[in-house]
């Protein structure tokens, strides 16, 4: 039995679950969000508590079992709190700032970049080397971080470049002067 897929997810007093037609919804004080089901799981909705089980013991439905239970639980913590992701700019005027709904980024290339969110994530700037992205989608909170830090990874001899804030780039030594 899956160690993640047999634990219960609680179900916060804001949010409302519903499955109809293989089709989960979740809805809450932020948002709602719809995920397909598979036919190898089923979901048990008992007082407040949500349970994933799986129809039979095949390798597929295995798989499946703690996939669904953590895309439900994640559901569920996303339209009740939200999800964030904080990014850090490194390096001599590297600058981060929200223009319009764009995020406008100096990165120490010949123009600036300019990137635009989806609808669903919210980007802010409480400073110049700092950017929080938020949203309800834990999937695509993850995804639009990853966009924007592939603009302009840390290089491990300086560390220059968009990190998250809780990454740790290992640098490397310079060259060594020679004889």
């Amino acid at each position: 039995m899956s160690r993640i897929g047999k634990m219960p997810i609680k179900l916060a007093e804001q949010a409302k679950i519903e499955v109809k037609d293989n089709v989960i919804t979740v809805a809450g004080p932020k948002g709602t969000l719809k995920q397909s089901m598979v036919p190898e799981v089923t979901i048990e909705i008992n007082d407040g508590e949500i349970t994933v089980k799986r129809v039979d013991d095949s390798k597929r439905s295995r798989a499946m079992h703690g996939l669904y239970r953590m895309l439900v639980s994640n559901m569920v913590e996303g339209v009740t709190s939200g999800f964030t992701k904080k990014l850090l700019i490194n390096g001599v005027g590297f600058r981060a700032e929200k223009k319009n709904e764009f995020l406008a980024l100096s990165l120490g290339f010949s123009h600036m970049i300019y990137f635009k969110a989806p609808e669903e994530i919210a980007i802010e700037c409480p400073d110049p080397t700092s950017i929080i992205v938020s949203g309800i989608d834990k999937a695509l909170v993850g995804q639009v971080a990853a966009k924007i830090r592939s603009f302009r990874k840390p290089e491990p001899y300086r560390g220059k470049g968009i990190k998250y804030s809780d990454e740790v780039v290992r640098r490397k030594e310079g060259k060594a002067a020679g004889k």
